[in-house]
């Protein structure tokens, strides 16, 4: 089963770099609490400062398969909090393959009604992509293409966004990594000294947000929300979710990726400033029938500091 599994991830890889397409923007379930990483202009727009640490894994059992690390933080800064910041720091790693995102977000919101803003946001930082061949099953072990490992390769990173929320809607356009990055070897195999052959090509993530907070009850609020993503050359991505929130407490909600998987997810409010999050994915791929996926984890802790208790509006979903 283990030889299985190296095939199988071999067999991914090799589609990821011989087609030229790098592993995107890392996936995220609970991507409703974790816009900063997607969206720039969304850093301090809750009003406090948000503390998130969050993990995934993804096709638990499958050998090489995706696994994210993500830490964010956000912030509003002055007394009329015109102006946010952030700071991301992301790690992904596919198979032989691990990047790490550094990045820094700025916001600047306009108020355009007592309840409405509008806001936008930069992002500019850079990633370091690191490449083991060794940790592959290599069909030819004289390829020179695989002889020398990549340590550490830097690239930089400028993004830009736009996102308008209320207390109870927020709608938001993005593309988080505008540089398109192409990551190559010089070819060792052509007698032309400026020949070089493509790794892999890291290209532009445009997204869309949007979501609603329904009051149920007093103690029962509903909110759909959509992701979208674009890159050019691959499907269409698209994420609905729905969740309802209780007594301001619990969370519990559902989601649908498009021909890809269906999850839920849980949420706990242990405190005024401290959230905890689960969620499972399931492929509704061929992939999802495998004996060796047990699905996609994903788990977040969510602390915020308060200046003022009434700081704290609900709902909280975003």
């Amino acid at each position: 089963m283990k030889k299985i599994h190296t095939i199988i991830a071999t067999t991914l890889l090799s589609f990821v770099f011989y087609n030229n397409y790098a592993q995107q923007d890392a996936q995220y379930t609970q991507y409703m609490y974790n816009t900063i990483s997607v969206n720039p202009a969304y850093a301090g727009s809750r009003g406090v400062m948000s503390i998130l640490g969050l993990h995934r894994s993804q096709w638990v059992g499958l050998d090489g398969a995706p696994r994210t690390q993500t830490i964010t933080l956000n912030t509003p800064l002055g007394e009329k909090e015109r102006l946010g910041l952030g700071l991301s720091v992301i790690n992904d790693e596919i198979g032989p393959t691990s990047e790490t995102y550094i990045d820094i977000d700025f916001s600047y919101t306009i108020p355009l009604s007592e309840q409405s803003k509008l806001s936008f946001g930069l992002k500019a930082g850079g990633h370091l992509l690191n490449i083991d061949f060794q940790r592959l099953s290599q069909f030819n072990n004289n390829d020179a293409l695989f002889e020398t490992n990549i340590d550490n390769k830097f690239s930089p990173n400028v993004g830009v966004g736009v996102y308008y929320h209320t207390n109870k809607f927020y709608f938001g356009l993005s593309a988080p990594n505008l540089l398109e990055t192409d990551h190559f070897d010089k070819s060792t195999t052509s007698s032309d000294s400026n020949a070089s052959s493509f790794l892999a090509e890291e290209r532009v993530n445009y997204y869309l947000i949007a979501g609603h907070v329904f009051n149920i009850s007093d103690d029962v609020k509903f909110k759909p929300a959509v992701l979208t993503k674009l890159v050019f050359g691959t499907p269409l991505q698209v994420d609905l979710s729905a969740n309802f929130l209780l007594y301001d407490k619990f969370t519990l909600g559902a989601a649908y990726r498009w021909s890809a998987a269906i999850s839920g997810n849980i949420g706990f409010q242990i405190s005024d400033s401290m959230m905890i999050g689960f969620a499972y994915d399931r492929e509704t791929t061929q992939l999802g029938n495998t004996t060796f996926n047990d699905g996609s984890y994903e788990v977040f802790l969510r602390f915020e500091l308060f200046k003022k208790y009434n700081r704290m509006l609900t709902p909280r979903f975003f």
